[in-house]
């Protein structure tokens, strides 16, 4: 008994004093220094700021439409005999081309009718002028005889039958004349170089005059109404009201999933403005817009909406930035030589939809933040893309 109480003993011994020198151990050690993880940085992209000289451009969009337009109607009654291959919607033609051709055969008959009035008009003409004549002789005889000392009065003279058979020559000449233009009014020409938009006559059908038969346009040239607003005049040289100009611009539009690009001028401005949108239109003028010369570019069809810049004034040299690089509208975020950021308060003269006019707060050389992060702080550590 006395034996298994002293192993008793001896094991409480140990653990004891395993524990105390464990204890020991862990009060003696050293104390390691510990120290926050830096703040991480944040990956930006970066530009280097450099003065250029700068033309300001003037954005807008509008469609092409056609600088001439014309309704072709019948200037005369009858049915349509004949259409050319080019009387169709989209058909192209060229000036003084027929395109359609009303059946002739009454207006033939009437200026048949019409020459053989004047024929006995111009008869009557000569029969009244040879009765005039010896009507004169007549009388000077009667004065040589003494048959009468009266003057001879315009009857005695056969003045107002002459004068009423050349009224009838001219009235039988005039109703020549009107069945002359009525025969050719049968063919409808082309006015101009152009193209058919749509087709409201065809071949067989009976029109009365003031039918419409089709409505036309010029190729020649192309109109592209653009709005400005008020602020973008002052960057824009406009013409005067009744003036011509040849301001550049460039039109652009995509089709087919391709950007076509097409050059042309401001011409003129209407001078206006819109009281509902409160902005002013001027017009771009677009020089053979179907290409009918062969150079192969792509038309630029009738109805295409397009983008619109427009070459503006003079704006000297200034800092050109991303519209993105701009903190609330006036402020740049500068990269400084130990890659952290700090604020510029710039003066900004112009912002467009896609960048800003910078006059003074950066430098030449100056590192931006192409893409300021999100809530920056002064002194933020950063790190460069690329």
């Amino acid at each position: 008994m006395i034996r298994k109480l002293a192993w008793v003993f001896i094991g409480f011994a140990i653990i004891g004093g395993a524990t105390l020198g464990a204890a020991a151990m862990f009060m003696s050690r050293e104390q390691v220094p510990t120290r926050p993880p830096p703040p991480p940085s944040l990956l930006v992209e970066v530009a280097e700021a450099m003065r250029e000289s700068v033309t300001f451009s003037i954005y807008s969009q509008g469609s092409v439409t056609p600088r001439t337009e014309t309704t072709l109607q019948s200037e005369v009654s009858g049915q349509i005999i004949e259409v050319s291959d080019s009387f169709v919607s989209g058909g192209l033609f060229d000036a003084g081309d027929v395109l359609v051709r009303i059946d002739p055969r009454l207006y033939e008959t009437n200026l048949k009718r019409a020459a053989a009035a004047v024929a006995r008009a111009e008869t009557q003409v000569a029969t009244e002028t040879a009765l005039a004549g010896y009507a004169l002789e007549d009388w000077q005889r009667l004065r040589q005889l003494d048959a009468t000392a009266a003057e001879a009065s315009e009857l005695t003279l056969r003045k107002p039958q002459l004068a009423e058979a050349m009224a009838s020559l001219e009235s039988a000449e005039a109703d020549l004349s009107q069945a002359t233009e009525d025969l050719e009014r049968t063919v409808i020409r082309a006015p101009y170089a152009g193209m058919v938009r749509a087709k409201r006559a065809d071949l067989g059908q009976y029109v009365n005059t003031g039918t419409p038969l089709a409505e036309v346009f010029g190729t020649d040239y192309a109109e592209v109404r653009l709005p400005l607003t008020q602020a973008d005049l002052r960057y824009i040289e406009l013409p005067q009201p009744g003036r011509q100009s040849s301001l550049p611009v460039s039109l652009t539009a995509s089709l087919g999933g391709e950007l076509h690009t097409w050059w042309g001028a401001i011409v003129r401005s209407e001078g206006v403005f819109d009281e509902t949108r409160r902005v002013l239109h001027v017009v771009a003028e677009i020089v053979d817009p179907y290409d009918t010369a062969r150079t192969g570019r792509t038309p630029a069809r009738i109805g295409t909406f397009v983008s619109a810049e427009i070459q503006g004034r003079e704006g000297g040299a200034l800092f050109v930035v991303p519209r993105s690089a701009l903190h609330r509208g006036d402020t740049v975020w500068v990269v400084d030589d130990e890659l952290r950021i700090q604020p510029r308060p710039v003066n900004v003269v112009r912002t467009s939809e896609r960048s800003a006019f910078i006059d003074g707060g950066i430098k030449n050389g100056d590192r931006y933040c192409l893409n300021p992060p999100d809530q920056p702080l002064p002194g933020m550590k950063v790190r460069l893309s690329g």
